[in-house]
């Protein structure tokens, strides 16, 4: 029954992630302009995730023109909405969870995300709106680090239950700092 339970959470948590990342995208694809409708596949194959990266910005390459910043900045952005609903899903965790070193884990992951979600993120998408390509792409390189020592801190076999998660974040962290290198050569 609990892990029925859990798995039903889980599945309706990440419905809602998608959800909400698809009208995060809706959102923004207003605000950018694309010139080339070859652009977000150009862009995604200087990428290291090229079918996620297409798949993360393809409801983008309808919209009348886009530009190299606005792929970046949309993929920072859906950087940052997953790592803010894995913190809400950490958080949700730690008051089902009944064993005191998972519960250490999980809190010790809460405070790895919440400097993603308040500083790391949110100063880089902010460096990246003014230009400032090296500034950005050291916070959200630093944010992937961050996620990715998440995972470390869970015992046993069964090891973390974020990992999924840290790694689509990880993933698209490093589409969005080969988009702001591009961005940079440019």
């Amino acid at each position: 029954m609990q892990k029925t339970l859990t798995f039903l959470l889980l599945f309706l948590l990440l419905l809602l992630l998608f959800l909400s990342v698809h009208l995060q995208l809706q959102c923004e694809a207003a605000a950018i302009n694309v010139d080339d409708d070859d652009l977000i596949e150009k862009i995604c194959r200087k990428t290291p995730f090229h079918d996620l990266c297409v798949a993360t910005l393809q409801p983008i390459a309808n919209t009348p023109g886009s530009n190299i910043k606005g792929l970046a900045s949309s993929v920072a952005n859906i950087v940052l909405g997953n790592a803010t609903d894995t913190l809400h899903y950490i958080e949700g965790l730690i008051k089902q969870t009944s064993d005191p070193k998972e519960e250490r884990a999980l809190a010790e992951c809460a405070e790895l995300y919440i400097s993603v979600v308040k500083y790391e993120l949110p100063e880089a998408i902010e460096a990246l709106s003014k230009g400032q390509y090296g500034f950005a792409n050291y916070g959200i390189s630093d944010a992937a680090k961050l996620v990715d020592q998440c995972d470390k801190g869970f015992p046993g076999k069964s090891g973390s239950p974020l990992s999924d998660r840290n790694k689509l974040i990880h993933s698209l962290s490093q589409i969005a700092v080969a988009i702001i290198n591009v961005l940079a050569k440019g």
